[in-house]
């Protein structure tokens, strides 16, 4: 008898292990979890003091081109006083007629020749081409202070007087890297079997490029045309170095005007040019999306 119930008792089956407690080290702390999805709270205060100390004063600046007073510090009611003194200022306009012609003159060169410039760089497939990509960054890096003192060494040693066509000269040459940035991403997506097709079908060499390939650059082309228009209409470093006595570019105009005191008229001209920058610049980067592409940013970041 006992030896039948020691058996009995041996082959019963084990019992299941008990599931781990909440408190067991196999389970996340619930401490632990509400800290990782907390917000970080002090790189939000960083960033919030950051965009304050750059955006403030261009909102000091907006607010006191509307003002009805002279005084830059007491602001006493809405006015549109000094967007009237700035139509009415021969100087200023002449100087905002140049900056157009510069931009628009820049713009052009640039396009044509990044194009270009982009296209032989996509294609080569020597180590020149290579090597050429990498310096076409250069310009980007090199403090504009150094292009500027670079440019107008280089007038003055050839012989050239500053005037509005050097202006042009530096602003195409500073602005094709640019260009050639942005389109090289979108040429390196493009696939090559679309044009080769094109002149399997008959199509020559340059009609496969008129009909087929610049169409698809289009949205590029266009939102680098926009972009350049706005980063060359206010620059200013550049512009100081190479421009000559009359008439001067509106941001070294507006510059030299301060020197002598700042005028509320200096902060509708401001606005004004604040206003048209991102309103480009905004275009700049909804262009490809109105033509059903990727987003300007990513273009810009060559993604």
């Amino acid at each position: 008898m006992s030896t039948t119930s020691t058996t009995g008792t041996s082959s019963s089956p084990p019992s299941p292990p008990s599931p781990p407690s909440p408190t067991s080290p196999t389970s996340p702390p619930r401490r632990r979890r509400r800290s990782a999805e907390r917000r970080p709270r002090f790189a939000i205060a960083v960033t919030a003091v950051f965009f304050a100390l750059l955006y403030l004063p261009v909102g000091v600046v907006v607010l006191f081109s509307f003002n009805s007073q002279k005084s830059l510090t007491v602001f006493q009611d809405f006015s549109l006083r000094w967007y009237s003194a700035f139509l009415q200022d021969d100087v200023i306009l002449d100087s905002l007629g140049m900056s157009l012609r510069v931009s628009l003159v820049a713009m052009a060169g640039s396009l044509v020749l990044g194009v270009a410039l982009a296209l032989g760089l996509v294609r080569s497939r020597s180590r020149l081409g290579s090597f050429a990509g990498l310096v076409m960054l250069v310009p980007l890096i090199t403090p504009e202070i150094v292009t500027g003192v670079a440019a107008m060494l280089l007038f003055k040693g050839l012989g050239i007087t500053l005037s509005t066509t050097t202006v042009m000269l530096a602003e195409i040459t500073f602005s094709i890297s640019y260009v050639t940035v942005i389109l090289r991403s979108r040429i390196a997506a493009l696939n090559p079997e679309v044009e080769e097709a094109a002149m399997d079908l008959g199509a020559t060499r340059r009609q496969a490029l008129r009909l087929v390939t610049l169409p698809a650059l289009l949205p590029s082309i266009l939102a680098s045309a926009v972009l350049i228009f706005a980063l060359v209409f206010d620059d200013f470093v550049l512009a100081y170095f190479t421009t000559g006595v009359d008439p001067q570019p509106l941001s070294v105009r507006i510059y030299s005007a301060i020197r002598f005191g700042v005028q509320p008229t200096i902060n509708a001209v401001g606005t004004l040019m604040l206003a048209g920058s991102v309103g480009l610049i905004v275009l700049a980067l909804a262009i490809p999306r109105l033509f059903g592409r990727r987003g300007g940013l990513d273009l810009l970041s060559g993604k």
